[in-house]
């Protein structure tokens, strides 16, 4: 039996850490919350991650700084995009940055589903 794919979910929101990570646990997954993306890109966890669902926008350090961090790193777990702010602009922003889903609050957890589990497949994870 494989061990389940790490999901870590940065959103400086704790309801919606809460929910995803209930989410995410149902489907099997082993799961991962942080307020910041500096409380997660300091964790140990970043080493284990195979995928991340972030929010965009949050301070002092969006979304967006974190993919651009994480790929300085060398880390390259596909990153999945959630917001409240679901602007074009942003939207391109996060999709040219190298997102691979944006989905606005609130979403269909079939679709974040469905992109996670192509995220996952991409990187050759065997999933929950």
């Amino acid at each position: 039996m494989s061990t389940p794919s790490v999901i870590s979910v940065v959103d400086d929101d704790a309801s919606i850490r809460a929910s995803m990570s209930n989410f995410l646990r149902s489907l099997g997954y082993d799961v991962h919350t942080f307020g910041s993306t500096q409380e997660f890109l300091g964790s140990a966890c970043l080493n284990d991650t195979s995928c991340v669902i972030s929010d965009v926008q949050m301070s002092p350090m969006d979304g967006l700084e974190l993919l651009a961090n994480m790929r300085i790193r060398g880390y390259a777990a596909p990153v999945i995009f959630i917001t409240a702010f679901p602007g074009e602009s942003v939207h391109a922003g996060a999709m040219k940055a190298g997102a691979i889903g944006f989905f606005a609050k609130p979403f269909a957890t079939s679709m974040l589903t469905a992109c996670l589990d192509a995220a996952l497949s991409q990187r050759g994870d065997v999933g929950a």
